[in-house]
């Protein structure tokens, strides 16, 4: 089998460990495992990784804030979020820390593996800079080269999950796009797969780039359809 990149496992359960590091390594995965947030932090400083498969409930420093110095650090790292719990608020705030996806345990290891691979897919995928390298909505501008956007709360370093989500509304504005069409495109899934990851992208999209993020302008749902990007709203 074709060795695959290398992966950091920062998970303190010693069962839930080795399962995983089993699984991940007869899928031809190099694995590092660490038990604390420090010892990610550590690791992370001398070690290449490709992804970190990171638990939210750790000993000494927990798991949002490891991603929080992770992205202060390095804004395109790929990170997948483990824990426990499963209600909104914690998604929410593990995504909104800088985590491109969330599994909450139990969860299936086929999909465990397969949202392994597409985040490790997708870590090398960059935007079309060719055809324009700016854009502005509203009071928002998003620089296509750097990653970076501004907005009327300040400047942002999106991450690469992000930036292709945006590419897809920026390509296909004032249409609606379909729930299966972005979890297929951006996360890589089966279109008809049960998650709320992609709800709680947008409700990331809307606190960077919204006014009112209770009342958006830019970024809509359309009920029973998907999401629509409005540029410019009357």
């Amino acid at each position: 089998m074709t060795e695959k990149p290398p992966v950091l496992l920062v998970e303190d359960e010693p069962h839930i460990a080795l399962g995983l590091i089993y699984n991940l390594q007869e899928e031809g995965y190099r694995v590092s495992h660490v038990e604390s947030g420090e010892e990610a932090l550590r690791h992370l400083q001398h070690t290449p990784c490709a992804l970190v498969i990171l638990d939210l409930m750790l000993p000494g420093i927990d798991g949002l804030e490891v991603c929080r110095q992770i992205r202060a650090r390095n804004t395109r790292l790929p990170i997948l979020m483990l824990t426990a719990r499963g209600n909104d608020e914690d998604r929410i705030a593990g995504l909104s820390e800088g985590a491109d996806d969330y599994l909450s345990k139990p969860f299936n290891l086929k999909e465990f593996l397969l949202r392994v691979s597409a985040l490790l897919r997708r870590s090398s995928w960059q935007p079309e800079t060719e055809r324009r390298n700016l854009v502005r909505f509203g009071e928002n501008r998003v620089d296509l080269d750097t990653h970076q956007a501004e907005t009327r709360s300040g400047q942002l370093q999106l991450t690469d999950l992000e930036m292709k989500m945006l590419n897809l509304f920026f390509d296909n504005p004032d249409k609606v796009l379909a729930r299966g069409t972005l979890l297929e495109t951006v996360w890589g899934m089966a279109p008809d797969t049960e998650t709320r990851t992609l709800d709680n992208f947008i409700v990331r999209l809307r606190k960077y780039f919204e006014i009112d993020p209770s009342t958006p302008r830019h970024f809509l749902t359309v009920r029973g359809r998907g999401y629509r990007f409005i540029p410019d709203p009357r």
